[in-house]
Order: C-alpha cells, then sequence, then structure tokens
C-alpha cells in the first residue's frame, strides 16, 4: 500500500510540474492509472484530495487556477518549485545538521530532515564529509515527553487559543486555564508555554509538565498583542527564576545539592553536617529548592521560607 500510495503521489507530482497550463480533475483522473481504477467519482475526488495535500506537506507549490468557464484546474509551476542555489561553507552546513539532530524526538524531526535532504539535493556537503567522515562526538538533544508539547506547538504556529487543566505546585488540585499562546521555550532541561492569560488578564508562563489532560483548541481571535520572541525568552527566563535581585540564605546538607553550590555566591562549611550557602533569589527559587527535599533548609528571607514550605505541604497531600 505505501508503494501505491508513493507510485500515485509521484505521478500526480509529474503531471503537475509538467503541464504549462492547469489540468482539470478529469484530465488528471485520465492520465494517472491509480485515479482510473478509483471505484466512483466519490472515491477519486477523495484520493486526489488526499494526495493534493500530502504534496503540499512535503513542500510541493500548487496553485489552484478557475479558467474562464468557471473550471478549476491545477499545476505547479518549476519556477516556484526550484530550490535556488545553495552556498554554505563548512561551519553553517556542521551546525544546521547539528542543528536538526536535535528534534529527534519530537514532530519536528521529519521536518528538520526533510530540510536537510532539500539542501543536501542543492549542494550542502553530508554532515559525515565536513571532519573527513568521522562522526561527531556532540549529539544535542532536546528532550519532549508532554504530551501537551505537540498541541501547543501547533497552536503557537496557528495563533488559536487553548483550554487545559493546569496544576499549580502550591495547589493540590489542576484548574482549568484560557490561554492564548505565544511561543514554547525550553529552560533548564523544562519546557514553558508563554501566552496571555484569558482569565487574569496577564501574561503568564506554564510549566509543561504540571499541564493535567488534554490541550483543546479554539476557535477565537486572539485578544492581546504577541509580543517579540526576545521579550518571550526574557519572561521564561525570569519566571525560571533567572532574574535574580536578592540573596537568599539556605542550609546544604553536606556532600548533597552541587548544583546549588555551583549557583552560590558564597560558601560556608558547617561542622554538624550541614553547610550555609547564599544563593541568588529570583522568582522560581522556591520551586527549584523543593526539588532537593530534605536536603535543603531554608533559613531566609521569610518568604522564600513560606513558599517552600507551602509547595511541600502541596506536595504531601498528593
Amino acid at each position: 500500500m505505501a508503494i501505491a500510495k508513493a507510485e500515485r503521489l509521484m505521478n500526480l507530482a509529474l503531471c503537475l510540474l509538467g503541464t504549462r497550463r492547469p489540468l482539470s480533475k478529469r484530465e488528471l483522473r485520465g492520465s494517472i492509472e491509480a485515479y482510473m481504477e478509483a471505484g466512483n467519482d466519490e472515491s477519486f475526488n477523495r484520493m486526489f484530495e488526499r494526495d493534493k495535500d500530502d504534496l503540499r506537506e512535503l513542500g510541493l507549490v500548487i496553485e489552484t487556477v478557475e479558467n474562464l468557464e468557471g473550471d478549476t484546474g491545477y499545476l505547479a509551476r518549476r519556477d516556484s518549485n526550484r530550490l535556488p542555489p545553495v552556498a554554505l561553507d563548512a561551519e553553517e552546513a556542521a551546525a544546521l545538521g547539528l542543528a536538526a539532530k536535535v528534534w529527534q524526538q519530537a514532530r519536528l524531526a521529519g521536518a528538520a530532515n526533510g530540510a536537510l535532504q532539500k539542501l543536501r539535493a542543492g549542494g550542502m556537503p553530508e554532515a559525515g564529509d565536513l571532519y573527513g567522515g568521522q562522526h561527531s562526538a556532540i549529539e544535542p538533544r532536546i528532550p519532549v515527553h508532554e504530551a501537551a508539547f505537540e498541541p501547543l506547538m501547533l497552536a503557537c504556529r496557528d495563533r488559536r487559543p487553548v483550554v487545559f487543566d493546569y496544576r499549580k505546585s502550591t495547589a493540590a488540585r489542576p484548574e482549568t486555564r484560557q490561554v492564548e499562546p505565544w511561543a514554547l521555550e525550553c529552560w533548564r532541561g523544562h519546557w514553558y508555554l508563554a501566552g496571555y492569560d484569558r482569565d487574569r488578564g496577564a501574561e503568564r508562563v506554564f510549566r509543561l509538565s504540571r499541564i493535567t489532560g488534554k490541550v483543546r483548541s479554539r476557535a477565537a481571535q486572539y485578544t492581546a498583542q504577541v509580543p517579540d520572541v526576545v521579550t518571550v525568552r526574557e519572561t521564561v527566563a525570569s519566571w525560571a527564576g533567572e532574574s535574580a535581585d536578592r540573596s537568599a540564605l539556605i542550609r546544604l546538607r553536606s556532600g548533597a545539592g552541587y548544583p546549588l553550590r555551583a549557583k552560590a555566591t558564597a560558601v560556608r562549611e558547617g561542622g554538624d553536617g550541614w553547610d550555609e550557602l547564599e544563593i541568588p533569589y529570583g522568582h522560581g527559587l522556591d520551586a527549584w529548592l523543593v526539588e532537593f527535599g530534605p536536603d535543603v533548609v531554608v533559613v531566609g528571607p521569610a518568604d522564600l521560607r513560606a513558599d517552600v514550605v507551602d509547595r511541600l505541604r502541596a506536595v504531601a497531600k498528593g
């Protein structure tokens, strides 16, 4: 079945690329054997529409033209489907090959690999040829385990509002959120969605791992202006705890919490099995400290200590 469909798509592409004038459905049906064998007009129409969409998904630019009699025809102009000359040096080609490997676990893997194949057809060298056929020791990966990633990615692309159930780290149960999604960002190994929360009337950042159930899209227009990419990244960084304007004092069990030790601005060793650390304090530090469980005790400030205690209580309640 897969071979038959591939042959049918190839024949349709050749017909559309080889004609100088738009071809009607009737003409295409009489030129392609698989269409001639279709049982009736309805079966042919369904098959043709699927094939046309598949070719467009693969990158073929198909024009729909209506003549003076009102008949619809189709063609794929060669000048619209010709890849321009590709001129990449070795470093640029290596960077593209490396970037394509990042998306092996997401839906973008197919698009990335397809783009590489087109570039190679235009003259870009194989990644293995750049360094004498040796495999690169760098194998980047962006893990995408959350089921919410793909529907949110499509919603960001198509500018469609979404609804999902979201459980805050301090809440025992999830609550429904109505969001106009702006962009997805991977920060410190976690995926975040930045967008406009309609119920709260303000921008918010959501960690994908805390989204429960399905993401439902809504057919409606955005009500808030979408900021530029740089602003979204700054927002995610701030919510993820990268914008620190104060300092927190914590006690950390000896031999534990190496990421915290790397972040600390000062470390004082204690003789009771605990060390004191000064950590830059910004939004999101409480969530990070909770991940270290009983190995961390917050000394101050008081509001950070209270936030950590609230989060631990929420976790204990399940």
